[in-house]
């Protein structure tokens, strides 16, 4: 019984460590350089110039993605394409940051 005990706590603290690794700033940033790379990538060369990503220097987990409205559709489809590669809890934090940049665009 012991033993089993131990595979089950073990299991339990690599899921945590894959949710905490899921929102380090360095994993979140490299996502979000993925997606506005994938999103620039797919846009009409008048529109690369207006998707980018600032992380503030000084609060490292604050980020702000910049984009014109005529190219969100092309970040919300390059989120959409990359959510199954990203560990659960970045997934779910671009799942929101979508619904955030839609509810944005309708305004």
């Amino acid at each position: 019984m012991a033993n089993e005990e131990m595979v089950v706590l073990n299991r339990l603290l690599k899921e945590i460590e894959d949710l905490k690794l899921g929102l380090d700033p360095n994993v979140l940033w490299g996502w979000y350089q993925k997606i506005a790379g994938d999103a620039r990538s797919e846009a009409p060369g008048h529109l690369t110039d207006s998707i980018g990503v600032i992380q503030d220097p000084i609060l490292p987990m604050k980020f702000e993605f910049q984009t014109s409205r005529r190219a969100i559709r092309y970040v919300i489809e390059a989120i959409d394409r990359n959510l199954d590669e990203m560990p659960l809890a970045t997934r779910l934090y671009f799942q929101k940051l979508s619904e955030i940049i839609q509810a944005e665009a309708l305004r």
